[in-house]
């Protein structure tokens, strides 16, 4: 949850990043994540150090898609870790490095971007506004091994 926080801190206004109703929500969404049915295709990994979770990440498959047939949905780090190679590491764990994915980054977030690039992807020009955040799309073709 803080790295949701810290991520979008900046990009969201404050009062809806520390309304206490937010936490409620995500532990909502989390326990559907990790436990209902419908989600079962998804692939979930968390990075720890010193047995404090620093980390998560969270793919599935997009619903009528066959070009991108991945999607990352969640991939959040401590500040204090990137740059490590803890972001890659989860990337890698969830979506096969070779294969097509697609995924949305919030904008402006110079960072997340230019390590998606590294990792592949490129803007392919799809843009949309949640929350008052506007997410650009980044897909990644199959790539050779």
């Amino acid at each position: 949850m803080d790295t949701w926080r810290e991520t979008y801190r900046g990009l969201m206004s404050d009062a809806v990043l520390d309304d206490p109703a937010l936490l409620e929500w995500r532990e909502k969404f989390w326990t559907a994540a990790l436990t209902d049915s419908r989600y079962e295709k998804n692939s979930v990994a968390v990075a720890s150090h010193e047995e404090t979770v620093i980390g998560i990440a969270m793919s599935g498959p997009i619903p009528d898609s066959a070009e991108e047939p991945q999607q990352l949905y969640v991939l959040y780090a401590y500040t204090a870790f990137h740059g490590s190679g803890v972001g890659e590491a989860l990337l890698n764990a969830v979506i096969d490095p070779a294969a097509p994915a697609s995924l949305w980054v919030a904008d402006p977030n110079p960072r997340a971007p230019s390590f998606y690039r590294k990792n592949g992807f490129i803007a392919d020009g799809a843009e949309k506004i949640e929350d008052d955040v506007r997410d650009v799309r980044m897909v990644r073709s199959r790539q050779a091994r």
